[in-house]
């Protein structure tokens, strides 16, 4: 009887574990990428970064060129309205009202424009991020399985490594083939983010 039990147990696990065998997960084969060394080091990046350089000192250019003269303005309106006896102080003539007016005016104006070239800017380096991300998430698994991994992570997520598990050579190689530009441009108008529009009641 005892033998027939224990014939009988062998037999359930000859034919269970084929089946937990096909369910267990394989041995994991880790590859690292410094994402940090290919977003700035592949050709596409470089050249993208120097584009993103020049247009960022533009808008601090354009920034100081429209602040300048309306701080001149606003030290010069307060000087005037100090040098007004204290009766007109409350109520200004009318052309220096006027002239407040207008420094108020040129100072919305500067604002909104600087807006619209910081969100220009933004929205660039946005896209310039997008088409990179787009064509090295694929590269990276190329690598990855040509390398015989089936994992891949970034360096910042690795606490320690051995030597022979860095692939990003090889990923900025394919990268550099493959993405040798990309468009500095702002995203396109349907990829933007719509802005909120205020409910009406």
């Amino acid at each position: 009887m005892t033998n027939k039990l224990l014939l009988g147990l062998v037999a359930a696990a000859a034919v269970v574990s084929p089946a937990a065998a096909q369910n267990r997960l394989p041995p994991a084969v880790v590859a690292v990428v410094d994402s940090g060394r290919v977003y700035s080091e592949c050709t596409a990046c470089r050249a993208a970064l120097t584009q993103l350089q020049s247009q960022a000192t533009a808008l601090q250019t354009r920034q100081q060129a429209l602040v300048g003269p309306i701080q001149t303005e606003g030290q010069a309106i307060e000087a005037a309205i100090n040098a007004l006896p204290a009766a007109q102080k409350q109520n200004p003539p009318a052309a220096l009202q006027q002239r407040v007016q207008r420094w108020q005016q040129s100072q919305q104006t500067a604002q909104t424009e600087l807006q619209g070239l910081q969100t220009r800017l933004q929205s660039t380096q946005a896209h310039v991020r997008q088409q990179l991300d787009a064509r090295l998430g694929p590269i990276i698994n190329q690598v990855m399985t040509s390398r015989g991994a089936n994992i891949a992570v970034d360096t910042d997520a690795t606490l320690a490594r051995a030597n022979g598990v860095d692939v990003t050579n090889d990923v900025l190689t394919a990268l550099n083939a493959q993405v040798p530009s990309v468009s500095v441009t702002p995203l396109p108008q349907q990829a933007q983010p719509a802005q909120q529009r205020p409910t009406g009641r």
